[in-house]
């Protein structure tokens, strides 16, 4: 019997709303919000949520609460960090993480001396050839999210369920 080591299933989305679509998938197939992980540069963030980042903190205080109250929404979670960088900041490289990905990128020192944005996704346990996809996704405003597998059939699941939300080249590594 084999064991299952958890994997990481990617994807980049290109539109907040099948950004959303995947982050609601994984959230109805039994995730936490917090098992979920986000990656945006500051392009993403005014891209698909230039209203969220003219909100003050109060109001999305309350964006919180209502996504919270209707399922917790990607919305929530992502209009926090545009509105009020909830999130860790890489400086230098724009780039704004959320989710446990985001310990794995502090932990690997953000790839910062091994090639800026691309050092940092690899950085985060993603190969090379994804991870130079997914640079140029994220410059031209793109979102990738990330879910950490629980078992094998789940990673088969997500890879169907970013795919069928339409995401762009979804690795499990």
């Amino acid at each position: 019997m084999s064991t299952f080591t958890q994997t990481w299933v990617t994807g980049l989305f290109t539109s907040r709303s099948a950004a959303e679509d995947a982050f609601n998938a994984a959230v109805r197939a039994g995730y936490r919000h917090e098992d979920i992980s986000v990656l945006m540069t500051d392009k993403s963030r005014t891209t698909h949520f230039a209203q969220a980042a003219g909100e003050n903190r109060d109001e999305t205080a309350t964006t919180m609460s209502v996504g919270g109250a209707v399922g917790g929404s990607v919305v929530a979670v992502l209009a926090a960090i545009a509105a009020t960088g909830t999130a860790i900041a890489f400086p230098g490289i724009g780039l704004v993480v959320a989710g446990p990905i985001a310990a794995a990128l502090a932990g690997a020192g953000a790839g910062g001396a091994t090639g800026g944005l691309i050092g940092a996704i690899m950085g985060a346990g993603i190969p090379e050839r994804h991870a130079k996809f997914y640079h140029a996704g994220l410059l031209d405003g793109g979102i990738v999210i990330g879910v950490k597998a629980a078992s094998k059939e789940h990673e088969i699941k997500l890879e169907r369920w970013l795919e069928r939300s339409g995401a762009e080249k979804v690795n499990a590594t």
